[in-house]
């Protein structure tokens, strides 16, 4: 574990404050803990995560002095990407900080799953961009969940959405066969009750082939694809895993053309690593891809070029790295959100609750963010805890991603129902009266 206050004068005052005990919780200070794993198997995929993130966090202190005069403070902890580590360092830093932790990111699934009940007792919020419990959309019950931008749903929905559309239409998906490659965990189970409704609608056959982590032992599951040989193979991997799909593919002759990950599944390290094994294979992705804009420069200005990245330059821009900078950026302008009702002081995770929201990034603030072209506006509510729902499908040349697709907008007539069935149902298990959202 590592304490990253890099603003020397910000760290030392902090310093003292712990030492003599009781100044502390007068800092002017916001504590963001950074739940991360730069060890163990799924490292190459958890380091350029969390180096974005953390560079974001410096970018805000060094070019705007924080967020309207109040600095940012974080802490790692290491998971390893297991549930018992993540919950370890949920303890050791919900009470962090001036007024507490400001809100989670666990980059797990697992971990989200335990921590669900957790956060709610202790008012803190949960934010999952990109993963989590697909029916935490639902604010009415999961009042402290926030799975940004989309959840696995989601992914699946527009998925089956593009190889529709690839066959030609909803009428020649009947008797195709997709198989479902995934994570034997919380996380490569989550998209299983999406296919499935999309196999009985449409008509196709679901094939469902677990894969035991960390996932280098797959050779059995690409037989059996082999054998079957489906039309499509969704990828639902983390870490080694992709990559050593890319290579048994391969090695059964399955084109990777017709391979498509959730994202992710979609990035560098998926790729680079499996060598020609991984070209013309395709990817959803969490909106952006691999790609600079203008807070890319920033970073590079005011982080980099000072001595003070987190990671090698090189990695700025790259798929996962951005997913990291873009799960910051969401913190931080829950943070702004949440300000503009509590004032511009350090604020306690309940506060920062009602921030995400009320989040609101339009067209013109994801501008002035400079990662125009990267998002879609996203706008959350009591009801909607996810803020926006599209999705673009990428591809590996060998050398690059490239988008391969225009925007897809998930089906909510599909997806509506049962998040709401879910939902009901978690609700009715831990005797939580939903809330009125007319009301809020």
């Amino acid at each position: 574990m590592k304490m990253n206050l890099r603003v020397s004068a910000v760290a030392a005052l902090g310093a003292a404050m712990i030492i003599s005990g009781g100044a502390y919780a007068q800092a002017n200070e916001q504590f963001v803990p950074v739940l991360v794993y730069r060890t163990g198997p799924y490292a190459p995929n958890g380091v350029p995560v969390a180096n974005g993130f953390v560079d974001y966090l410096k970018l805000i202190n060094a070019r705007d002095g924080g967020i309207n005069g109040v600095k940012l403070t974080w802490e790692e902890c290491e998971t390893g990407y297991a549930t018992d580590r993540g919950i370890e360092c949920y303890e050791r830093l919900k009470g962090k900080g001036p007024t507490g932790a400001t809100a989670f990111n666990p980059l797990s699934t697992g971990i989200t799953y335990a921590l669900t009940e957790k956060v709610g007792a202790d008012k803190i919020p949960l934010f999952t961009t990109g993963y989590g419990r697909s029916e935490s959309k639902d604010g009415s019950v999961f009042k402290w969940n926030f799975p940004f931008m989309g959840t696995y749903w989601v992914a699946a929905d527009i998925l089956v959405q593009h190889v529709t559309k690839k066959e030609g239409g909803a009428d020649k998906m009947k008797g195709k066969k997709i198989a479902l490659v995934y994570h034997d965990s919380p996380y490569g189970k989550e998209p299983i009750p999406v296919l499935q409704e999309h196999a009985k609608r449409l008509g196709f056959e679901l094939l469902t082939l677990p894969v035991t982590h960390p996932g280098v032992e797959q050779k059995a599951t690409w037989l059996q694809i082999r054998q079957q040989r489906p039309n499509y193979v969704f990828l639902w991997g983390w870490g080694v895993m992709n990559s050593t799909a890319m290579k048994e593919a391969i090695a059964v002759g399955y084109p990777r053309s017709q391979m498509f990950g959730v994202w992710w599944a979609g990035a560098e390290p998926d790729v680079l690593t499996a060598d020609d094994a991984a070209k013309g294979y395709n990817a959803i992705t969490l909106q952006h891809g691999a790609e600079k804009t203008t807070v890319h420069n920033e970073i590079i200005k005011h982080v980099h070029d000072k001595g003070q990245g987190t990671g090698e330059k090189k990695e700025i821009g790259q798929v996962l790295y951005n997913r990291g900078m873009i799960s910051a950026m969401l913190v931080v302008e829950a943070v702004r959100s949440a300000q503009g009702k509590f004032g511009k002081k350090p604020l306690k995770g309940e506060e920062v609750r009602w921030g995400a929201e009320n989040l609101k990034i339009d067209a013109a603030r994801i501008k002035a963010l400079g990662m125009e072209g990267m998002i879609q506006p996203i706008a959350t509510s009591c009801a909607d805890h996810e803020g926006a729902q599209k999705a673009r499908i990428h591809s590996w040349d060998g050398d690059k991603w490239s988008f391969t697709s225009d925007w897809y907008q998930a089906d909510e007539k599909v997806l509506g129902p049962m998040i709401a069935a879910a939902s009901k149902k978690y609700a009715a298990e831990k005797n939580i009266t939903p809330r009125d959202c007319s009301k809020e």
